[in-house]
């Protein structure tokens, strides 16, 4: 990895689908401000939404070939759709300290079924590596609140503490069995009682956070499905945050404890398969939703993406990004 120039945060940029390279704030990045480039397009297809292991095994080792240092920065990486979500539990890989993992996606990705290297079941392929003491889930309304057990939500990890779930909005979910409560629900007459976060005091949220966690650093990984559609163009469907109060959420953190880095994914690319059973899972799982302009795509999600860069550059100045 190229050091961090002029003190700003060592930024990846993973080419898994072409939908980064072409953004102007981050071609600009590469260029001129010593962004490294992973290119990975042949592997993209046997990544995407469930992940290959051989693939799997030669992006580590690509990443690990062009950015030696990957395990002594605070990296901030992107990595096109979230379609790839998964390779955050692979980042996640190389913190070698105790961490919290704060995650704003609009789908919690908590699937225990399968148990495979899928954008759905990410969260708990972090939570069985040690190093991660607690995964916070920000942001979700979309319908895995629906009988979250008939869809394997991994409700255990929430009973235990290393899974809090705090949703955009979410209706009360149908639960048989042992109740489940948290820092963000709450189970009464059969019902997970979830504590919606839209209308909340954000900066108490913050503070109370912040005192919950235990101690060491985190991590942060957005997929910016969780905002709005004039902030991020996805091929899912979308919640209803916007940027300024997640950025200003990790600002607030990395005020009290180390900032270990932050990946971003949910950049737009057609979701084009080569093999039926990638095919099946997307459409199983994919909301139908009208046709996408690419164009447009690209320069909103390069706005939010350049917005993000500059975010992260003052928090390098201030000394809260470690570079």
């Amino acid at each position: 990895m190229k050091p961090a120039m002029d003190g700003k945060p060592a930024c990846i940029v993973l080419d898994l689908d072409g939908s980064l390279t072409g953004q102007a704030g981050l071609s600009r990045r590469l260029r001129e401000e010593g962004a490294v480039l992973v290119p990975a397009l042949d592997l993209g297809p046997r990544l995407r939404i469930v992940a290959n292991r051989t693939a799997l095994a030669e992006l580590r080792k690509r990443i690990e070939t062009t950015c030696p240092a990957i395990g002594r920065a605070a990296p901030l990486i992107f990595y096109g759709s979230g379609d790839f979500h998964h390779l955050a539990a692979l980042f996640l890989e190389w913190v070698r300290e105790p961490v919290n993992v704060l995650h704003f996606d609009n789908h919690p990705d908590w699937t225990g079924f399968p148990a495979t290297w899928n954008c759905g079941a990410w969260v708990n392929r972090a939570l069985e590596n040690q190093t991660v003491l607690r995964v916070v889930t920000i942001g979700p309304s979309s319908d895995d609140f629906v009988r979250p057990q008939l869809q394997f939500a991994n409700l255990d990890a929430v009973r235990s503490g290393r899974l809090e779930v705090h949703p955009w909005h979410a209706a009360p979910s149908r639960v048989w069995g042992r109740p489940v409560n948290g820092p963000g629900c709450q189970t009464q007459d059969g019902r997970i009682h979830w504590h919606a976060l839209d209308g909340v005091d954000w900066a108490a949220f913050a503070d109370d956070l912040d005192l919950r966690l235990p101690p060491g650093g985190f991590w942060v990984s957005l997929d910016k499905d969780v905002l709005t559609a004039d902030e991020a163009v996805t091929n899912w469907d979308q919640g209803g945050m916007a940027l300024k109060p997640v950025l200003a959420l990790v600002q607030r953190l990395a005020g009290t404890r180390r900032l270990l880095g932050m990946d971003v994914c949910g950049d737009y690319s057609a979701p084009r398969f080569r093999d039926p059973f990638r095919w099946l899972l997307s459409a199983i799982d994919r909301p139908a939703r009208p046709p996408v302009d690419a164009a447009q795509a690209d320069t909103i999600n390069d706005s939010t993406n350049q917005r993000i860069l500059a975010a992260a550059d003052a928090m390098a100045r201030e000394g809260i990004w470690p570079t």
